[in-house]
């Protein structure tokens, strides 16, 4: 609430769950995000509730939320994540052939507006590493609007955290995820036996 009354109105969540907790207590002009990696039996719960999702991965998600979105009658903003980096720990399209056939899956829901890419690069990549990454994200969004009829709406950059923002900006980042930062490390899960 103390970020609200300072003017922030975009608001991200990478556990649905911990959202929709939130949400009843919030404000009503908030735009959440849902950034975290989401498996398509939730997707249920993310239509009505956010506006964007930032880290669709999947055809099979792409279907899912889709299909949860035209129930409740509502249109959500994608952002297909890519693993430019390659890492096996992370989800997200690692080929540019595959991103560009999810892309065009995409682009046939009609509940769906796909409006950008989001990348994570290793949190332990130098400057000049991550910059490359961001660089890239930056190159590939421009090829895949050329390339797949996206059209002038798919312009968003999704990238850089706490500890990197500021080369995403440097990159031409339009969205940055500034979590810990702001609000502190978050505090770990507990695991159940």
């Amino acid at each position: 609430m103390e970020a609200y009354s300072a003017g922030q109105r975009d608001f991200g969540e990478n556990r649905a769950q911990e959202a929709l907790a939130k949400q009843p207590d919030c404000a009503a002009d908030i735009t959440w995000h849902f950034i975290g990696h989401l498996q398509s039996n939730k997707a249920k719960q993310v239509p009505g509730a956010f506006a964007y999702v930032h880290s669709v991965d999947s055809i099979r998600l792409a279907e899912a939320l889709n299909r949860h979105a035209l129930a409740a009658g509502t249109t959500l903003r994608v952002l297909l994540q890519a693993n430019l980096t390659g890492e096996s720990s992370k989800s997200g399209i690692v080929a540019a052939e595959d991103l560009a056939g999810l892309l065009r899956a995409t682009l046939i829901h009609p509940a769906l507006r796909p409006v950008g890419l989001m990348t994570l690069p290793d949190p332990a990549y130098s400057e000049a590493q991550t910059r490359k990454v961001f660089a890239g994200l930056r190159t590939l969004l421009d090829e895949l609007r050329s390339t797949c009829g996206a059209g002038q709406d798919f312009c968003e950059l999704s990238m850089g955290m706490s500890h990197d923002f500021e080369w995403a900006i440097l990159e031409g980042a339009t969205f940055v995820r500034i979590g810990t930062a702001i609000f502190g490390e978050r505090t770990p899960r507990r695991i159940l036996k």
